[in-house]
């Protein structure tokens, strides 16, 4: 999640604010930001700041930047979570439950109907072909954001180090991907108080005041006192009654569904377990859908078996396609678990209820940490420390991506352990080439491999 490079550069404004939609009026437009959300959470956070602070101007320019700070502090998708503080800061606690919830809604909906295409059309011979030619598609999708990621995080010695070695720790040790990250922020902690210089504290809070103060630096600029626009229905609610409030009852929520389907259906069933296991990975999503999908294949794959290598890759180039985070692959995940062990229950019924509590499980937690947090804000982003574990865990993240490149790359180029496949091979070299020096588009990326699979498999292998 705390991944720097996926966060745009966002422009000041100086234009003074409109007054606080209602909340029907918001709801409108996070309604429509959940079918538009396209683009990863560079576009969506683009998408936001340009509505809302631009053209809408119902937020200001400082207090986007620092609710973008705060978000990528957290575990989980930091866009749909900057939504959610949004919506809170304008209507409380009931508008960040709907930005938050109708950011995801969309994509919740799509990736369902694909999820139940590919899983009762995946053995067609023609779809089977659509998803050859995506795997080394998503394979170059990881390589590309390996770079990416890697030009802007790793500023210096130090954090080279450190993405080396969290590539060795998961690739070599198969150390727990839990254990990496908490090493990474130990580290970033410990560098905070003995060597500043190479983790960004003093640079990274100076950079922060510069582009949280006003164009010019006044304090008394039209974007300076639009910053408290939603200060009447979020700024009331702080203090340790809002906080234990929020906990208590999220928390609540968060586990009676899970508890609940262990009791009805079994603690051994696939949806209790499904249901804790993404609970768990929900606390340690740092680092975005790329970060968390090495853990998540690990054990989904190897330990529970509830898919294959295959179809995890298939699973992230259908989230690739639907909007809102890419996180929401992890349904996928839920849906094809169940979908294959379904119990006593019809495969679609099961799959649904595999991908609801999947989903529930990874982002309700999110609502949990904004809503409790918001209040304290401004003093988070003054500990020191946690801008130094922001940049070690985003350099570790890096070495967490590349040894999901490899993963992918071993199962893609050498399935079965046979021999090479050299039209998987050419095909994510060209379309890696293509990301990176053309900056062509994911969703392009995505549809080119599905077409060339199919050209491949069904008229040249098959007239062949």
């Amino acid at each position: 999640m705390p991944v720097s490079s996926s966060i745009p550069v966002l422009a000041q404004t100086s234009e003074t604010p409109s007054p606080a939609p209602s909340f029907r009026e918001a709801l409108r437009f996070w309604v429509k930001l959940g079918f538009v959300s396209f683009g990863g959470p560079a576009g969506q956070i683009a998408i936001m700041h340009t509505e809302l602070v631009d053209r809408k101007k119902w937020i200001s320019e400082p207090l986007f930047l620092h609710a973008l700070n705060f978000c990528m502090l957290l575990p989980g998708p930091e866009a749909q979570q900057l939504a959610t503080y949004l919506g809170w800061r304008l209507h409380g606690v009931r508008g960040g439950i709907a930005a938050g919830a109708l950011f995801v809604l969309p994509a919740v909906v799509i990736l369902w109907a694909l999820s139940w295409l590919y899983m009762s059309l995946g053995h067609v011979e023609w779809v089977a072909a659509i998803f050859y030619g995506l795997q080394p598609a998503v394979m170059a999708i990881v390589a590309a954001a390996v770079l990416r990621v890697g030009r802007k995080a790793l500023r210096n010695s130090v954090m080279w180090a450190l993405a080396a070695m969290a590539f060795v720790a998961l690739f070599v040790f198969k150390a727990p991907f839990a254990a990496v990250m908490l090493g990474a922020g130990l580290l970033g902690w410990f560098g905070s108080q003995f060597a500043p210089r190479y983790f960004g504290v003093g640079q990274d809070q100076a950079k922060g005041r510069r582009e949280s103060s006003p164009v010019g630096g006044s304090s008394s600029s039209p974007a300076a006192t639009g910053v408290e626009l939603g200060e009447g229905a979020a700024g009331s609610r702080s203090g340790w009654a809002h906080a234990l409030r929020v906990v208590g009852g999220g928390t609540l929520l968060w586990w009676v569904p899970i508890l609940l389907a262990g009791w009805l259906a079994g603690w051994q069933s696939v949806w209790f377990k499904l249901g804790f296991f993404f609970s768990k990975a929900a606390l340690i999503t740092f680092g975005g859908a790329y970060a968390v999908l090495p853990y998540v294949a690990q054990q989904a794959v190897d330990q529970y078996h509830w898919l294959t290598t295959p179809q995890m890759m298939s699973g992230l180039a259908l989230a690739e396609t639907t909007p809102g985070p890419l996180i929401m692959v992890l349904q996928f995940v839920g849906f094809a678990g169940a979908w294959q062990n379904p119990g006593p229950l019809p495969p679609l019924l099961a799959a649904t209820l595999g991908a609801a509590i999947t989903t529930w499980a990874t982002f309700l937690p999110s609502f949990i940490f904004v809503l409790t947090g918001a209040p304290y804000i401004e003093r988070l982003r003054r500990v020191r420390g946690l801008t130094a574990m922001l940049s070690a865990i985003t350099a570790a993240v890096v070495g967490v991506i590349l040894n999901l490149a490899v993963w992918f790359g071993i199962h893609t180029l050498w399935p079965g352990g046979g021999a090479i496949d050299l039209f998987a091979l050419v095909l994510a070299a060209v379309l890696f080439a293509g990301m990176h020096w053309r900056k062509w588009e994911v969703i392009p990326v995505v549809v080119v491999g599905g077409v060339l699979g199919l050209v491949w498999r069904l008229l040249l292998v098959g007239a062949a």
